[in-house]
C-alpha cells in the first residue's frame, strides 16, 4: 500500500466533498466514510489505500470548507462529533441542535434517525 497523507489532487477532491456536503439536508448528518464512498476512486490511488485514507481526506476537506458548506452535518461513523478542540465541538453540537438533530447525553447522534441516505430529493 502506498502512503498518501493527502489526496493526489486535493483541490479537486475537496470540491467533490463540498459538493456532497452541500446536499445533506438540514436536520440530517452523514459520516466522513459515507461521503468518501460517494466519491470516485481518485486517479493513482488503489482501493486499499482509499479505504485507509478516504474518510481522513474527507475530514480534512470538511475542516477547510468554504462558508457556504454546512460542515456541522458531517460526523464520525459512531455518530459522534470528532474532537478538534473543545470550543469547536460545542459549536458543532449547538449548530446540529439548532437544526433539530439530537445529540444524546453520551455525545452521539442516532444515525438511524438523523442519518442522511445520500439520496437527493
Amino acid at each position: 500500500m502506498t502512503e498518501h497523507p493527502f489526496p493526489p489532487n486535493p483541490q479537486a477532491f475537496n470540491t467533490m466533498v463540498w459538493d456532497i456536503v452541500r446536499k445533506i439536508p438540514r436536520g440530517r448528518v452523514a459520516s466522513y466514510g459515507q461521503i468518501a464512498k460517494m466519491i470516485p476512486l481518485p486517479a493513482g490511488v488503489d482501493g486499499e489505500t482509499y479505504l485507509e485514507f478516504g474518510a481522513l481526506w474527507v475530514s480534512g476537506a470538511v475542516a477547510s470548507c468554504p462558508d457556504d458548506v454546512s460542515w456541522q452535518r458531517v460526523i464520525n461513523s459512531k455518530g459522534e462529533i470528532s474532537e478538534r478542540n473543545g470550543l469547536e465541538a460545542r459549536r458543532h453540537k449547538l449548530l446540529l441542535e439548532e437544526e433539530g438533530v439530537v445529540v444524546g447525553v453520551r455525545g452521539r447522534v442516532d444515525m438511524k434517525k438523523f442519518g442522511w441516505s445520500g439520496k437527493i430529493k
